[in-house]
């Protein structure tokens, strides 16, 4: 294990903190967390599909060891992964986001804040001294649009993420069945789970009902759930477009990634657009059942872009040696947003810390193992 990390023995893969995360929290929020839309095909595939790379071990090289650190933006992060944004994050576990934003500052990697996860821009770029990246859902209006972009240029965050893979809510089954569809409404059988689980209902007592805090400046006081419902529906449009896209790179002076992308033609227009940067995602297999998973696209965009920009990856990894495959394929660098959020559901306060470090030492191990010094070299080690 490498010098001075330290995980818990008792969770040493992202399956046993899933697993632990499972019995912790009520089911509607795990099954939240953990599902994906329609019958979940693209769920399993995201993760199937990246685990069919295979990587080559040079064992009679000269090596002099492996280093994890990865130079992303103008910025030397600690290791080639971040945690993704993910929403309503403390409704899986209460204080979420904060753990795992300190936890990423820690550790030295990028924390990505959803628009529409329950902690503000302000309070993460505070509790990460301006490192922390912001992902924003375009809204209907410019003047929210506008006003957004400026709170997270005043606190500093370097990089901008635009969303561009959710033109509609993903059909999601289990959301439905358990009330947390938009408008969301909870229901007794809901209410039941929530006395099961009663450390988690503990700490939503003490850190009160998850709020989309960002957006708390905008919304009506006193809204029930389901004017929230009509809130969010009339506030948020997820379906961009080059016109759209325009205003916000002329008015965003840090670097500007487009996370969606699924395909060569919009990262070709992405190019065009001056992003500097484009993750390709399907949404962690929540939008499309019917589409590819991500190692596909990935491997003909990075092919194709990747010394034209910064071609990322997120959906489907689970563990340290996804990163390393993910990496080899050629992406530059990577994402994971469930397994953050099993550690947390898991492990609590500690989940941020230990799953960063479980995703460290799984990723050394590999480059040790494969003799890869850098990650720059994964590619070389692609049994294509």
């Amino acid at each position: 294990m490498p010098e001075g990390i330290k995980i818990n023995n008792s969770y040493p893969s992202v399956t046993d903190l899933r697993n632990k995360a499972k019995r912790k929290i009520p089911k509607f929020a795990f099954e939240y967390l953990d599902g994906g839309c329609n019958e979940d095909v693209n769920l399993h595939k995201n993760t199937s599909e990246i685990r069919e790379v295979e990587l080559l071990p040079y064992y009679l090289s000269k090596h002099t060891g492996s280093e994890l650190k990865t130079e992303l933006f103008g910025h030397t992060y600690d290791a080639p992964f971040g945690i993704a944004p993910v929403g309503l994050q403390g409704l899986m576990w209460p204080n979420a986001p904060e753990i795992l934003a300190k936890a990423a500052f820690n550790h030295n990697i990028p924390f990505v804040l959803s628009t529409v996860s329950t902690s503000s821009i302000e309070r993460i770029s505070e509790l990460t001294e301006g490192q922390a990246w912001f992902q924003l859902y375009h809204p209907t209006e410019n003047r929210l649009r506008d006003d957004i972009i400026k709170r997270a240029a005043a606190a500093e965050c370097p990089v901008l993420v635009i969303l561009c893979d959710v033109p509609t809510f993903g059909f999601r089954p289990r959301d439905i069945r358990n009330g947390l569809a938009m408008p969301p409404k909870m229901s007794v059988k809901n209410i039941l789970q929530i006395l099961g689980k009663p450390e988690w209902a503990m700490k939503t007592l003490i850190h009160g009902q998850p709020n989309f805090e960002t957006l708390k400046p905008y919304m009506p006081k006193g809204l029930d759930l389901k004017q929230l419902g009509k809130f969010m529906d009339a506030t948020f449009s997820g379906r961009l477009n080059e016109e759209k896209i325009k205003p916000i790179r002329d008015m965003w002076k840090g670097k500007l990634v487009l996370k969606g992308v699924a395909n060569e033609a919009d990262a070709e227009k992405a190019l065009n657009l001056g992003i500097d940067g484009v993750i390709v995602s399907n949404h962690g297999g929540r939008q499309l059942d019917a589409g590819e998973s991500t190692i596909k696209p990935l491997t003909r965009i990075a092919e194709k872009y990747g010394d034209k920009m910064t071609v990322m990856m997120d959906s489907g990894l689970r563990s340290g040696p996804d990163v390393a495959r993910t990496l080899a394929s050629g992406a530059k660098f990577t994402f994971m947003g469930r397994s953050f959020m099993y550690g947390v559901a898991a492990l609590g306060n500690e989940g941020g810390n230990h799953t960063i470090s479980l995703l460290k030492t799984e990723l050394q191990q590999v480059m040790e193992q494969i003799c890869c010094e850098e990650v720059k070299d994964f590619p070389h080690h692609l049994i294509k």
